[in-house]
């Protein structure tokens, strides 16, 4: 009888402090996170959404901060993977193709001429392709995916003259997006230019480029020195997503409810910058556009010229991602080319709930100069 009280007293005091413990795990926890990116700051889209973090963040979570860095401010994008993935960066909004220094694998989405409509973009997340990739980071990489975030609904091409048919680009020095995008210019006989986008205004000025591909937001950044832009819609010229993730080693040790409230704050960054990406282009194009290219402002191609401008790309920009990939990702890439152009048919122009959106409720937000 004693042995037996003295084991219920034992068990007793083991679990006094149960509750406590309990509630301590599940209470949502102040956070102090770095948030890295190469996109530009606010007014541009993508720093509006990250900004809109920062803020909400101690609202959501009272006591927490957000330290946010634009532009490569802290670290470029292969060093912001190789930093979360050792634990030493927190969050960041990844540019995929630029990932690819790191892991290779990381090119399997990237390209132009797959999703050309905005709808086909918002569906990104469904594919296959995506869904092995974040699978792959996070068992991989240690990095936990949250969402697609996007540079654009309208990149395109800006110039000194319209670039609409791959005649246009034949013997011109094209500031390029990423080494995929060089694969497409060379399949037109342009030649791809490698540059900071702070070097374009005076490359375009000096002539050391005849123009560069960008998005909206980026053109009205050298709106001077490239009046024409062209855009075939979402990925016609180049494709351009990014993946807002977090560091597992840090992400990890967060009490569970401190998850679930920086997700719903994810989630409700990543819709908001889809819906400032599409309104910067509507309201953009109210602005700048015009339905005669030889005229400047912002061209907008029909799905003939679409057509032209990617078929006439061929399969270059896959047989390089091929070229740069492990043979195992060969499949992928095959793979993501036929989903991202199914999506583009199931999703035509017009078709989505983006395209319908009212930008009046962020037009104090989006200075369109």
């Amino acid at each position: 009888m004693k042995a037996a009280a003295a084991t219920l007293v034992a068990a007793l005091a083991a679990t006094a402090g149960l509750p406590d413990r309990m509630a301590h795990a599940q209470a949502v926890k102040p956070v102090i996170l770095r948030f890295a990116a190469d996109v530009p700051s606010a007014p541009h889209p993508a720093g509006l959404a990250m900004q809109h973090f920062g803020e909400r963040l101690p609202q959501v979570i009272p006591g927490s901060e957000a330290r946010l860095y634009f532009a490569g401010a802290l670290y470029s994008i292969p060093e912001a993977f190789e930093a979360m993935r050792q634990g030493n960066l927190e969050m960041s909004w990844l540019q995929m193709g630029k990932a690819a220094p790191v892991d290779p694998w990381m090119m399997t989405m990237v390209g132009p001429g797959i999703l050309t409509t905005v709808g086909a973009v918002d569906n990104l997340e469904k594919t296959k392709t995506y869904q092995m990739l974040v699978d792959r980071l996070q068992k991989n990489q240690l990095i936990r995916v949250f969402g697609a975030g996007h540079m654009s609904f309208g990149m395109g091409v800006g110039g000194k003259k319209r670039f609409i048919s791959p005649a246009d680009f034949s013997g011109r020095k094209i500031r390029s997006m990423g080494p995929v995008e060089n694969a497409s210019l060379e399949a037109w006989k342009a030649s791809p230019v490698v540059m900071s986008f702070g070097e374009v205004p005076s490359a375009l000025e000096s002539g050391v480029i005849d123009a560069l591909q960008t998005s909206i937001g980026g053109w009205l950044a050298v709106r001077q020195q490239a009046p024409f832009y062209t855009t075939g819609g979402a990925g016609a010229f180049t494709s351009d997503y990014y993946m807002v993730s977090a560091s597992r080693r840090w992400w990890d040790r967060l009490s569970p409810a401190t998850q679930q409230a920086l997700e719903k704050l994810v989630a409700e960054t990543i819709q908001l910058q889809k819906e400032l990406n599409w309104c910067v282009d509507k309201m953009t194009y109210d602005k700048y556009g015009t339905k005669d290219p030889a005229k400047p402002g912002v061209y907008w191609m029909n799905p003939t010229e679409v057509a032209a401008i990617t078929g006439s790309m061929d399969d270059a920009p896959s047989r390089f991602i091929k070229s740069k990939t492990p043979p195992a990702a060969s499949q992928w890439v095959d793979t993501f080319l036929k989903e991202g152009r199914e999506l583009s048919k199931q999703h035509p122009v017009g078709s989505s709930w983006i395209e319908k959106l009212d930008c009046s409720k962020h037009a104090a937000k989006i200075v369109i100069r």
